[in-house]
């Protein structure tokens, strides 16, 4: 047996989805829309259908499961009351999985909203404000009783990013002063739901989740951007978001600069070349994540919860070894004092990842796109037991 690595009592262990990532699209910003690998954002793993298989597999890891509900299909219109019919549906689902043992944390906005905001000028105008608000105070009033902790915003400095500086998110746009715009917009929404949750449950704790990535010069030429890349993905992009009482920290992504940014997705093979160990999108450095959970405690000094970590490979052997490696570096921070709370897993099952499509697996539970059959891993045994003994041996 290997050396044994033991979490304290009460850390929290779970796994994250999206609902536009395995729900079948509805009338939403990325409908339709074509990923590089060819998948249309359409029907996704057919979620909505298979919730009763699908729980099952949800409750067997930890007691904290991330989620959210579809904007656009529970308030098809704007300023609309939410749609009985579906909201009936998400509280029975919430009521299951909290009958597991289960505990909800609730993502608002994990990167996709109904059309109608998106024609109307969606977050690049201040309009987007009382929208988001109003699906905020709905969500509290219908879901709140199932909810144990809150995320406002999934990762909004990706959500800038790549919807208005790279291009690659809808609505593909590549204006530096939009996702800077972007941001105040999503900083003000945020403190104005954070408030709503804490009138209505005071003792909820409330966060964002943050995306980290360790952005590193390897030439000379590729400094300078490495270190313009850190600043605004880390320090600006942050900054209107301090209003939390957790950092939701996700970390992936070790990206080189040399002098521009390498990735397996954009450059393949060249991680291989350079003698970097890759999945099939970043560079694999899962040391990032203990420096990344320092600099934010060093700097805001809030705990802080995994909100998402994951990796990108269909072998389950290789996510069991980055699990391993990943937890190894939460224990070094936590035998370091800091507060860390706990750690969620990305992802519970295969999904549409995004623009990129569902050929990039991060799934647990890995899903048959033919058939949409579901069929478990050593991965999802191997982590299931790791949340059940609060305890990982490496």
């Amino acid at each position: 047996m290997g050396k044994i690595l033991t979490f304290p009592a009460g850390f929290l262990w779970g796994t994250s989805t999206a609902a536009a990532q395995i729900e079948t699209a509805s009338d939403h910003n990325w409908k339709g829309v074509v990923a590089r690998d060819g998948a249309v954002f359409a029907r996704t793993t057919d979620h909505e259908l298979r919730r009763a298989e699908d729980l099952e597999h949800i409750a067997r890891f930890g007691s904290i499961y991330r989620c959210g509900v579809d904007w656009a299909r529970l308030q098809p219109s704007p300023g609309a009351d939410f749609v009985p019919a579906v909201v009936a549906e998400y509280a029975d689902f919430f009521r299951q999985l909290r009958a597991r043992g289960m505990r909800i944390m609730f993502v608002i906005h994990h990167f996709t909203h109904p059309r109608w905001l998106e024609e109307q000028g969606g977050w690049v105008v201040e309009g987007a404000i009382p929208h988001y608000v109003d699906f905020a105070e709905q969500c509290i009033a219908h879901f709140g009783e199932f909810v144990a902790y809150w995320n406002t915003f999934n990762e909004p400095n990706v959500y800038a990013l790549n919807g208005f500086l790279l291009g690659n998110f809808p609505p593909f746009r590549k204006k530096y002063a939009q996702a800077n715009r972007v941001l105040r917009h999503l900083g003000k929404a945020h403190d104005i739901a954070y408030e709503l949750i804490k009138e209505r449950y005071p003792a909820a704790p409330v966060g964002i989740s943050f995306n980290t990535a360790w952005f590193e010069g390897r030439s000379t030429l590729g400094r300078i951007p490495a270190a313009l890349m850190d600043w605004w993905f880390h320090r600006k992009a942050a900054r209107p978001f301090t209003k939390v009482d957790f950092w939701g920290l996700s970390y992936y992504a070790y990206i080189p600069f040399q002098p521009g940014p390498i990735t397996e997705i954009d450059n393949p093979g060249q991680l291989a070349r350079m003698e970097i160990p890759h999945d099939q999108m970043w560079g694999y450095r899962p040391e990032g994540l203990s420096r990344v959970i320092r600099r934010f405690w060093k700097k805001y000094q809030k705990p802080i919860i995994i909100t998402e970590n994951g990796i990108c490979t269909a072998d389950p052997q290789q996510r069991i070894a980055a699990i391993k490696d990943y937890l190894t570096e939460c224990h070094r921070v936590l035998a370091e004092g800091i507060p860390l709370q706990g750690y969620i897993f990305w992802s519970t099952f295969d999904n549409m990842e995004w623009n990129l499509g569902n050929t990039y697996r991060f799934g647990l539970i890995t899903v048959d796109w033919a058939t949409m059959d579901r069929r478990n891993t050593p991965a999802a045994d191997f982590y299931a037991e790791v949340c059940r003994n609060n305890v990982v041996v490496i």
